[in-house]
């Protein structure tokens, strides 16, 4: 699924991961004029039609999950009429098709299609056209795709740290339809993803919760280059929520585990949600933070403003460096070296986060809901991921406080 050889012809766009981030190579290596380039050996799953080319990716995600309650959390289940139900579930299943026209200008298009385990339904994901726009120093893309806002929601999600998103990123819409605009300044290092969308075709799908909105997010690169970066940027989305009602609720960052805070459906018709985000890299060291406030218009409940975030860290003990793409300002899938299949270890990490979610604000009592997760990944290959994860988690609802202890692993295979 993900395209791990990038092309590297300065300034042209270029596609890699699941959901169709779009990558940008600013380092062009330079080519003797008395040597020839080598012609690139063409993968089994791209192909030429003259026109245009077509790459076939796909993606499989199955989990397992236990847990292990203290008396109050049990209690709190029962409250809000769920269950924790430990087993194996498959958790995506996913078909991405890419390529590029043949144009003078640069004009890539994509196709994302996904079978959700916990819906049990197919849904149509990033779909769309990129545009490279090199007079406005970037690229438009028009289609579905990703709002743009939050370095955790904008990565790949199979390219992710953990297993999955932290949790208060639930509140922020995980697709729209629309047009956004990428650009990246590289003598200023400053970047920026700028997107209008609205509900015109994903009106009725589960992600769509607004039914227009605006998301901004900017950011500098104080440090940039292949061993060490520091990203910082500020995040913005203002919306007008679906038929002026919205519900705020999230998972426990498990993915078939139940709704652990809720805030119930309620009337507002205007949102705002700002934040900040800094990462850092190192040689095999990461650090990230992300914090985020989420204000709901409504004066039947007091206007209630939601605030979450998390902490992390990780570390490579195999001494991978995660690669940064200017273009998009994410992250991209950890390099493996030394595949399993060819006699080698992989690659392995281990990585911590601390993530919390409030929704007790205004009249609405949603819950508040913190968590701690240590979690090791071991790359087999680079299709080939192993994840094993511990959390800790304190649920503050129906006036108890409750414990939860989750034991959750995962298989990842990509193409």
């Amino acid at each position: 699924m993900p395209d791990r050889v990038l092309s590297q012809e300065k300034g042209k766009v270029i596609l890699d991961g699941t959901e169709g981030e779009v990558l940008e190579v600013t380092d062009t290596p330079t080519i003797k004029k008395q040597e020839a380039p080598q012609k690139k050996k063409k993968s089994w799953n791209t192909f030429d039609f003259g026109f245009t080319t077509m790459k076939v990716g796909g993606g499989f995600l199955v989990d397992y999950s236990t847990y292990s309650q203290d008396g109050d959390g049990k209690d709190q289940m029962d409250s809000a009429k769920v269950e924790l139900e430990p087993g194996f579930k498959v958790r995506d299943s996913r078909i991405a098709l890419s390529g590029k026209f043949k144009t003078k200008r640069s004009l890539t298009w994509r196709a994302g299609f996904m079978y959700d385990g916990l819906q049990d339904a197919w849904f149509v994901r990033e779909t769309g056209l990129m545009i490279g726009v090199p007079e406005l120093w970037g690229s438009f893309f028009i289609g579905r795709t990703k709002e743009g806002v939050s370095m955790s929601r904008v990565m790949n999600g199979y390219s992710g740290e953990f297993m999955e998103r932290h949790m208060a990123v639930d509140v922020i819409p995980l697709l729209a339809d629309g047009i956004k605009w990428l650009g990246y300044l590289p003598k200023q290092r400053i970047f920026w993803n700028l997107g209008v969308f609205t509900d015109w075709l994903s009106k009725g799908q589960s992600f769509s919760t607004h039914a227009s909105q605006v998301g901004a997010r900017v950011g500098f690169l104080p440090i940039h280059s292949t061993k060490e970066n520091l990203h910082v940027a500020i995040n913005l989305h203002i919306g007008r929520p679906q038929d002026d009602s919205i519900r705020v609720r999230s998972k426990p960052e498990a993915s078939a585990a139940p709704y652990f805070i809720d805030s119930g459906k309620f009337p507002t018709d205007h949102s705002t949600f700002v934040g900040w985000e800094v990462y850092y890299t190192t040689g095999p060291w990461m650090f990230g933070t992300e914090y985020k406030w989420d204000r709901f218009r409504s004066s039947q409940k007091q206007d209630p403003v939601f605030a979450g975030g998390e902490l992390m860290a990780s570390y490579s003990f195999t001494g991978e460096t995660r690669p940064y793409y200017t273009e998009t300002g994410i992250y991209g899938f950890v390099p493996v070296k030394n595949s399993v299949l060819k006699g080698g270890h992989g690659a392995v990490d281990l990585v911590l986060r601390f993530s919390t979610l409030d929704l007790d604000d205004g009249l609405i009592k949603g819950g508040k809901f913190w968590r701690i997760s240590p979690q090791v990944n071991w790359y087999l290959t680079q299709l080939i991921r192993l994840e094993f994860m511990y959390g800790y988690g304190v649920l503050d609802r129906f006036n108890i406080k409750g414990t939860t202890q989750f034991f959750q692993s995962r298989l990842q295979l990509t193409l």
